[in-house]
């Protein structure tokens, strides 16, 4: 996926040789001759950029305003700051105002090259979830993730959401269940309630009154009569979660709600007609239930029309620093801290932790963080002591003392063991690492002379 970059330059020359330079190293440009062109593209809500390179005195539009355009359209996109030297203080103070860095004129080469590539770098994950938001527009805005796992996901969400079958989804306790059937919900042309239902929170003799409903007097305590929750979904959604823990006296009737689409009251002589289309989730492997006998096969098949499986948090690390900033800022915010940032180690770390408790347990660790915090800078000392020993880093110390391995063997661990976790991803891998790209790939080309077996 090439990078696009918007230049606005209203110096032809200099226009051009940043198109040139730009090109040659591999990425896609797209130039503008004043701020008032650039501004155009920016404000084309289809159209992709992934860095803004400015000038800061340009006619008709100058940089700071152009920055604070991309600012307010394209928060993902970061900006780079071109100056003369009498203008350092306005590119100081755009700096300030949040571009990511600035280049003197007349500038080096590989001073450019390489700061585009560590802007590029730093917003890559923003960015790859804008690209997503911008080219699948059917993306749901509620859930966040841009890793290749959560793309093929979000495919297979905007076509559940078109149907009106069962869906059934799976993953580990934590991954956001609830948070895809709301979606399916709304991205779908329903017009009724979202109705959610946690199957294990309704105790076994109460289930079938409360998703049914039921007439007055039809046991004791049941004065008035009272619809269910089934028709509380008309029109709309019901969303039965932990469905592995439905009782197995209640799958024969839910069964014959979903082949029938009628419900009956506890204590009705009929059944009405019911339009509500079911969505189940569960964190237990049903093929297994079924083998040993707690679960119904055929109400299975009906169940699982469309299937949706949510893969855990530790196989997408490069979706963690999207979820690390949304929890930071929801949590911020709660608190009233205002703005606060992650120190790199300190991201590292949530980075390399297994969460076992997916997103939950990460959202759980920084709120924890950020209530105990002094500053607006969350730094390694603010996590939980689970995540500061018990993540990849801590693991591979653990193995150098059994292998007893050399330094330069250990950091070749820690390069491959990153790698992996991020699904070759140099880019997101070396942002872990605290390398540059370059430093990466040479590293890489270190350990194939060394090793031609070697491969990554």
């Amino acid at each position: 996926m090439k990078a696009r970059i918007l230049i606005a330059e209203d110096d032809t020359d200099l226009r051009d040789l940043l198109q040139d330079i730009l090109e040659d190293e591999g990425y896609e440009t797209i130039v503008a001759m004043d701020g008032r062109v650039a501004l155009k593209h920016i404000e084309q809500e289809q159209e992709i950029i992934d860095l803004l390179i400015t000038d800061v005195n340009m006619p008709a539009l100058k940089g700071d305003e152009l920055l604070a355009a991309m600012r307010e359209k394209r928060s993902e996109a970061l900006v780079i700051v071109i100056t003369a030297f009498g203008s350092v203080g306005q590119a100081v103070e755009m700096v300030k105002a949040g571009a990511f860095q600035y280049l003197t004129k007349p500038f080096d080469t590989g001073d450019l090259v390489q700061t585009v590539e560590a802007a590029l770098q730093q917003s890559e994950a923003h960015r790859t979830q804008a690209r997503l938001r911008r080219v699948m527009p059917v993306a749901p805005k509620r859930i966040i993730g841009a890793s290749q796992p959560m793309q093929e996901l979000f495919r297979l969400l905007a076509r559940a959401a078109r149907s009106v079958s069962a869906v059934l989804i799976t993953g580990e306790s934590g991954t956001g269940k609830e948070l895809v059937a709301a979606s399916i919900h709304e991205m779908s042309e329903r017009k009724g309630a979202f109705v959610p239902v946690n199957c294990a929170a309704i105790p076994a003799d109460l289930l079938e009154a409360e998703l049914f409903g039921h007439t007055g007097q039809a046991f004791t305590g049941a004065k008035q009569a009272r619809a269910g929750l089934f028709e509380a979904a008309e029109g709309g959604t019901i969303f039965l979660d932990e469905i592995g823990e439905l009782p197995s006296a209640m799958q024969p009737k839910l069964l014959r709600v979903l082949q029938e689409g009628t419900v009956r009251r506890v204590g009705a002589d009929r059944e009405k007609e019911i339009d509500a289309r079911v969505i189940t989730a569960t964190n237990r492997h049903l093929e297994t239930e079924i083998q040993e006998g707690r679960f119904r096969e055929d109400l299975y098949w009906r169940l699982n029309v469309i299937h949706l499986h949510i893969p855990p948090l530790r196989e997408r690390p490069f979706d963690i620093p999207l979820l690390v900033e949304h929890f930071l800022n929801k949590a911020a915010e709660s608190n009233r801290k205002g703005q606060m940032s992650v120190a790199p180690e300190a991201l590292a770390m949530l980075t390399a932790y297994h969460w076992r408790g997916n997103a939950r347990e990460l959202e759980n660790a920084i709120e924890r963080a950020v209530a105990l915090a002094e500053g607006a800078y969350l730094t390694s000392d603010d996590l939980p002591e689970r995540i500061r020993s018990g993540g990849q880093a801590a693991q591979l110390l653990t193995q150098a003392r059994e292998k007893r391995l050399t330094v330069a063997e250990l950091e070749r661990e820690y390069i491959i063991e990153t790698l992996r976790l991020t699904g070759g991803n140099k880019s997101r891998a070396a942002e872990i690492l605290g390398l540059d790209r370059r430093t990466l790939h040479r590293k890489l080309d270190e350990y194939r002379t060394a090793d031609p077996g070697f491969e990554m």
